[in-house]
C-alpha cells in the first residue's frame, strides 16, 4: 500500500479494524509483571517519552513506580512540509508495531477505558500526541485521518510560527490564526485534546478561549518563579483554569531553575505549589516531558542531544535533568514529595484524578 492510498483509506475510516486504529494493538500477553504494592497511589503523565528503544526493564520500572499512562510524543516537531506528514505516519506505525510486540506490558490508549485496563492489568497505556501541527499542513481534514490512526492529543505549535499560530520563540506577538481556529473547532468536534505547550502567550490564550472544550498545557513551568521562554504566565494559568483546563508541570531542569545541585528537586515542587496557588488543585497534573532512562552526565549524551535538537539546544543548559528525577521510577519521588506537602486527596488529584477527568471530558 503506498502512502497516499494509506492516507485516503485512513481518512475514510476503512482501516479502522486494523492495528492502526482504535484501542489496543493486538498481540500475545506474557506472564511477567512488575512487582507493586496493592495500596500504591497510581499516576498518569500528561506528556513524557517512552521510546521504542527503551528496554522492557525500563518499562517494568515505570509501571512499578505506579505510572499507568503516559501521553507519548513522536515525530520530530522541527520538521515542516510533507516530510512532517511522512515522518508522523512512519513513527505512528513504528509505535504500533512496538506496542504489539510488547503487549504484555504496553497497550495503545485511545480512551480512558484503556487507562482502566492498564490500571487493572498493571500495564502502561500510551496515548499518542504530536508536538506540532505541521504534519496536518493546512488541512483540518487530516485531524480525522490522524484520529482514525489513534492520535488523541495535538499540540498546536512548537517553538516557531506554523499555520495554526505562533510558538514561544517566534518574534512578535502573533496569536491563533484563522486556520488555527478551524483546527481547534475540528478537534473539539472529533474529540482530540488541544495542547498549547510551546505556544507563545497570545496563541495560548486565544486557543484556550476559542476551544469549546477544556484544553491542556501538558508540559510547562511557572513564569513567575523562573522566567523562561517555555514558562507560562499567571494570567494564562488563571485563564486556563477558568475554562476548565489543566496544566502539567515539566521536569526539565533549565525551565525550573538555574540550580544544578544534587538536591534541586525542591524547585520542581515549588512550581507545582505555585500552579496550585494560581490555578487551583483541580487544574494541575504531572507532564514530565522527560526520557525515562537514567541519563548519564557524559559528553556522549550531550552529543546525542545536540544532534537531535540542533540550534534549539543551548549546551550551557546541560544537564536537562534533576538528579532526583533522573530515572524510570521518578514518579515515586514525585508522589513522596507531594505527600510531604499535601493531603492524600490533593495528591491523588495531581497524580491521577485531574488528568483522568480531562481525558474523560474531551477524549472519552
Amino acid at each position: 500500500m503506498n502512502r497516499r492510498h494509506f492516507i485516503s483509506m485512513a481518512a475514510a475510516g476503512t482501516i479502522a479494524g486494523s492495528h492502526f486504529a482504535f484501542g489496543e494493538v493486538a498481540g500475545s500477553v506474557g506472564p511477567e509483571r512488575p512487582a507493586e504494592s496493592q495500596s500504591q497511589m497510581l499516576a498518569l503523565d500528561a506528556m513524557g517519552e517512552i521510546r521504542v528503544t527503551h528496554t522492557m526493564d525500563i518499562i517494568r520500572d515505570v509501571i512499578a513506580s505506579g505510572t499507568r499512562s503516559v501521553t507519548v510524543t513522536f515525530t520530530d516537531p522541527k520538521v515542516f512540509g510533507e516530510p512532517a506528514l511522512d515522518a508522523a505516519l512512519d513513527d505512528l506505525t513504528e509505535h504500533d508495531q512496538h506496542i504489539r510486540a510488547h503487549s504484555d506490558l504496553l497497550l495503545k490508549a485511545t480512551s480512558v477505558a484503556d487507562i482502566d485496563r492498564a490500571r487493572d492489568e498493571s500495564r502502561l497505556a500510551l496515548f499518542y500526541m504530536l508536538q506540532n501541527a505541521t504534519p496536518l499542513q493546512k488541512d483540518p481534514n487530516r485531524v480525522d485521518m490522524f484520529y482514525s490512526l489513534g492520535l488523541r492529543v495535538l499540540q498546536l505549535t512548537y517553538n516557531y510560527q506554523n499555520y495554526a499560530g505562533s510558538g514561544c520563540r517566534e518574534l512578535g506577538n502573533g496569536g491563533l490564526t484563522v486556520y488555527g481556529h478551524e483546527l481547534v473547532e475540528r478537534m473539539n468536534e472529533i474529540g482530540m485534546l488541544v495542547d498549547t505547550s510551546h505556544a507563545n502567550m497570545q496563541t495560548m490564550a486565544d486557543a484556550i478561549i476559542a476551544s469549546k472544550k477544556p484544553t491542556i498545557i501538558s508540559h510547562t513551568t511557572c513564569q513567575a518563579l523562573h522566567p523562561h521562554v517555555r514558562a507560562t504566565t499567571d494570567e494564562n494559568l488563571k485563564l486556563l483554569a477558568d475554562h476548565g483546563g489543566l496544566v502539567g508541570l515539566t521536569q526539565i531542569r533549565p525551565f525550573l531553575t538555574d540550580d544544578r545541585s544534587d538536591d534541586n528537586v525542591r524547585y520542581y515542587f515549588d512550581h507545582i505549589d505555585h500552579a496550585i496557588d494560581v490555578a487551583g488543585e483541580d487544574h494541575v497534573c504531572i507532564g514530565s516531558d522527560r526520557d525515562h532512562r537514567v541519563i548519564e552526565d557524559t559528553e556522549e549524551e550531550l552529543e546525542v542531544l545536540l544532534e537531535e535538537e540542533g540550534a534549539q539546544f543551548n549546551p550551557n543548559d546541560w544537564p536537562l535533568y534533576m538528579p532526583a528525577l533522573n530515572g524510570p521510577r521518578r514518579m515515586e519521588v514525585v508522589r513522596d514529595g507531594l505527600l510531604d506537602r499535601y493531603p492524600a486527596t490533593t495528591v491523588e488529584k495531581i497524580l491521577w484524578d485531574n488528568l483522568y477527568r480531562l481525558y474523560s471530558e474531551v477524549i472519552g
